[in-house]
This record gives structure tokens, C-alpha cells and sequence, in this order.
């Protein structure tokens, strides 16, 4: 499956990852690695290896076949670097049509306006391609640059979801905001 969705104006292209980019996921992820710990999971060693990243790749393969989940990367055109992921997963179809939104951007190129411009492009993907209705993010409350990201893109604040995911080895509250198909079209 082929996707590459572009942002001229901050020079980014997001595209399915793909099992050939093991390499250059687990080198982001090494670099940023101390930087993003605090909103992480607590991943074992083995996690930082060439051998899980190829195997998690593998995984969001199949996922994006059954039309369950997403694994995108944000990449530099000039550069052809892969600087950040986005992920649309979780699919609910049905009655649902709706999903979630997580993402990730190397420590080293954040405050730029790479992920906001990419989480856009996302999400036009997802409501307009995907069809889908609803795209909810779950965010710890004190993750004030991740909140920036969602509320530039349109995403309104819902409520506290209490001890919802371990990050860090500690079950943390994430604030939980939601983006409506129709809030995007109207914006």
C-alpha cells in the first residue's frame, strides 16, 4: 500500500512506513530516545534494536492490510529523513468510524511546525480517505507542546481519562481531545 501525502510550505511528506525504514525508525528513536522518555512507555532494551523495529514495521504492515491501524512517517523532502511518526490506530468501524491519533518527532527538530503540519495532513487523509468520523488523542496534561499540536489543529478537550496508559513506568492520566470529521471541513 502506497500513501505520501505532502506540506510544501514546511518542506514534509508523510507516508506509510514500510519495512525497509527499520533502520532509519530505530535511529530516530535511539537519538530521541532521553528526550521523549517522559511521554513514553517504558520500552525493554531489546525494543532499540534493528531486529524489533523490522518486526513492529512488519506488524503496522499488516494492520494498515485489515484496515485496523496506520503507522506513518514524517520525513524532510530535502533530506529524504524521517524525523517523526504518526500513528492513526485503534480503527472502530460500524457504527464508530472512529480511531486514535498518537505521534512522536525527533527531539531535534521539534518547535518547528513539522508535526502540526503533518498531524493535518493525517487527519484529511483520515476523514476524507478512511471515512472516518471521530479521531480522539489521549495527552498527559503537563505534555503542553503535544496539547499545542492537537488544539492548532482544531481538536477540542473532552475530560481527564484517570491512570489510562503507563508511561514511564507510572499509570498517567492523559486529557483526552477529540476531533469531529465536520470540525475539520468547517475550519
Amino acid at each position: 500500500m502506497q500513501i505520501q501525502l505532502q506540506d510544501t510550505d514546511h518542506r514534509i511528506y508523510v507516508r506509510l512506513l514500510q519495512p525497509e525504514d527499520a533502520e532509519a525508525l530505530l535511529h530516530m528513536r535511539i537519538q530521541s530516545r532521553d528526550a521523549n522518555q517522559r511521554y513514553e512507555p517504558q520500552y525493554p532494551e531489546e525494543f532499540f534494536t534493528k531486529a524489533s523495529q523490522l518486526d513492529l514495521l512488519y506488524r503496522r504492515q499488516q494492520e494498515a492490510a485489515e484496515d485496523r491501524g496506520y503507522l506513518f512517517g514524517i520525513f524532510l523532502q530535502e533530506k529524504d529523513e524521517l524525523i517523526g511518526t504518526i500513528s492513526i490506530s485503534h480503527i472502530v468501524r460500524g457504527v464508530g468510524q472512529f480511531a486514535e491519533l498518537g505521534y512522536s518527532l525527533s527531539s531535534e527538530h521539534q518547535g518547528h511546525g513539522y508535526m502540526t503540519a503533518a498531524v493535518r495532513l493525517v487527519l484529511t487523509y483520515s476523514f476524507r480517505s478512511l471515512g472516518l468520523h471521530r479521531i480522539q488523542a489521549g495527552i498527559i496534561p503537563d505534555n503542553i507542546s503535544s496539547k499545542r499540536v492537537v488544539e492548532k489543529c482544531g481538536f477540542q478537550p473532552e475530560g481527564i481519562a484517570r491512570k489510562l496508559v503507563k508511561i514511564n513506568g507510572n499509570w498517567e492520566d492523559h486529557q483526552i481531545y477529540a476531533l469531529l470529521a465536520e470540525d475539520m471541513l468547517a475550519q
